[in-house]
């Protein structure tokens, strides 16, 4: 646990200063991703959360992620995968095979030239 919240110059929470998330913390055992959907969510999330290792009950916010962060899946599931989904699904379903599961029952192609902007968007935000 942190003594105190790292803080930029301008008294925010600086959230590159804090450490990353440890997946040895959880209290639950690794089930490795089977299906090749549950792959490469996995992959992505690996990604995006600066994971080596992500399992089949690992819980998206317990691992470091947040909104901003969430958007980003979204998009990359969107451009990698070419499904459809909004941000509101991995809140609703923050486990990987949960999130796994529920793009398996409903997904729709995604509007790739849409995407393509929203992911350079993030990439810009990411910069800042």
């Amino acid at each position: 646990l942190l003594d105190r919240w790292p803080l930029t110059a301008n008294g925010k929470l600086d959230r590159k200063a804090l450490p990353k998330a440890d997946a040895s913390l959880l209290q639950h055992g690794y089930r490795a991703p089977r299906s090749e959907l549950e792959q490469q969510l996995a992959a992505i999330w690996q990604d995006v959360l600066k994971l080596e290792q992500v399992g089949l009950d690992d819980h998206f916010f317990e691992l470091g992620g947040h909104s901003l962060l969430a958007v980003s899946v979204v998009s990359r599931v969107q451009l990698e995968l070419g499904l459809s989904l909004t941000p509101q699904l991995i809140f609703q379903h923050p486990t990987l095979a949960s999130f796994a599961e529920q793009l398996a029952q409903a997904s729709a192609p995604a509007d790739t030239q849409t995407l393509s902007k929203l992911s350079a968007l993030l990439d810009e935000m990411e910069e800042v």
